[in-house]
Order: C-alpha cells, then structure tokens, then sequence
C-alpha cells in the first residue's frame, strides 16, 4: 500500500510578501494531495489570521476527513502549533508538551491513524508532528522528552512510524540521534558526494534543509522531494516536502 506525506510550515498562512492567504495554502496541498499532511504554525482564533481554525478550515476546504491539533503557544488572543489532516481515521491523539524550562512553548502532535489497503489489509501508522526549538541544546533536550514520553517510549519498533515536521536543525546535528540511536532512516535527505538534506528555508530562495522526515518499522521510502510551485515561493517561508512511502 502506498502513501503520501506532505509536511509543511504553513507560517500561519501568512506569504514571505506579509499577506494572510490560506488560499495558496490550499492550492498547493491540493496539488500535492497528501493522505497524511503534517502543518506547523497553524493559528486558532488569532486575528493576524482572521481569528479562523486553520486547521478546520483546511480539513474542510481539502475535504480531509480526519484533522487533529495540539496548541502549544498562547497569545494575546488566539494559539497556534501544530496540526495533522489524515485521509485515514485516527485512533488516538495527543499533544506531547516539549517545552525546555521558560523557553518558547514546543510540543509533538501524535496520532496513530489506520490504513486499509485494497487488499482489506489493516496497517496501523503511528505519526509525530513536532516543532523544534531554535537553540541546538534546546532541540537535542526535545528529542529526549519525545523520546521517553510513553506514547514513543512503548512504540514497537516494527512499528510504521513516521516523525516529520520543522526540526529548525540547520546543522544535521540531530540525524545521529534519529538514525544510529531510535533506528529510524531519513526520507528526506539526498545523496551526492555526501549526504545532504533536501533544503526548505528560506522558500524564496531554500539555504537551509529546516523540514525533515524520519520512518521505521513496516515502511520504506520510495521518493521525497521539496514542492516546486512558483507559488510556494511566496505562501510561506517554509517549502513543503513531500514523500511517498509504501507499508509493508
């Protein structure tokens, strides 16, 4: 069976040109048409972004069935953080709190979602959707709190799993960690002379490999590539990765 998976900091829907758009948002999504769509930055009730649920909005302008989101900053008015549309139900969610001491608030939205081939064959998906710190001991102190919270910690390793999101690593440091320590593969980097990640910030001009996406367990990568639209250029800061995966 396979599956696509989009991950993409929406930036709140708000364009590099500083105008709230989710329609571009929505044109591109609708391009790549993801099963599974991982968004960062997504307001609820903020004015900047019309006081809309963006990710209700999206759901509904997508016609995605299935929509969960974790909130993890407060503002003056309205919250933002992170937001997973699936085509496939989701059996459990929750909003892992990984927030370092009086640092800016950071969580990882988990679902487990249910795939059914058509074969009638059953694959469960467990899928993190973070958002990492800025700071590289910030982030290294993240990916240990999601590492021993007990919704990754009890996570069989055979599992289909899948962490993608905006790690902000823009140095590569955390892949050892995800890959010589969790056993994970990366679906988002490219191979040359070395390995490097496909880049993703800025959008306008992508310097920074920013947005990653991480599997193990049931799955392999089949491809991964950033989004090329003339208009993601301008949607969002971010550039979209997007990557087709088959379940074993």
């Amino acid at each position: 069976m396979k599956i696509r998976v989009v991950t993409y900091n929406i930036h709140r829907a708000i364009g590099v040109d500083r105008r709230f758009r989710i329609e571009r948002v929505e044109e591109i999504l609708r391009h790549h048409n993801g099963d599974i769509v991982l968004l960062q930055e997504v307001d609820k009730g903020a004015p900047r972004s019309r006081e809309l649920d963006l990710a209700e909005e999206l759901r509904r302008r997508l016609d995605y069935p299935y929509c969960a989101a974790g909130h993890n900053v407060r503002l003056r008015k309205g919250v933002y953080g992170n937001a997973t549309l699936s085509q496939f139900p989701i059996l459990r969610e929750r909003n892992i709190d990984l927030t370092i001491g009086n640092r800016k608030r950071r969580g990882c939205q988990h679902t487990t979602l249910r795939a059914e081939s058509t074969q009638h064959t059953t694959h469960i998906i467990d899928i993190f959707n973070v958002h990492l710190g800025l700071s590289q001991r910030e982030r290294e102190k993240q990916v240990g709190l999601l590492a021993h919270s007990h919704e990754f910690r009890d996570l069989p390793r055979q599992t289909a799993s899948i962490i993608g999101g905006d790690f902000n690593d823009w140095r590569a440091r955390l892949r050892p960690i995800f890959t010589e320590i969790l056993g994970f593969s990366s679906a988002s980097e490219r191979h040359s002379h070395a390995i490097r990640d496909i880049r993703t910030y800025p959008s306008f001009s992508p310097s920074g490999a920013l947005d990653k996406l991480f599997y193990r367990g049931g799955i392999r990568r089949l491809s991964c590539r950033r989004c090329r639209m003339r208009l993601s250029k301008v949607a969002s800061d971010h550039l979209p990765l997007i990557a087709d995966f088959e379940l074993a």
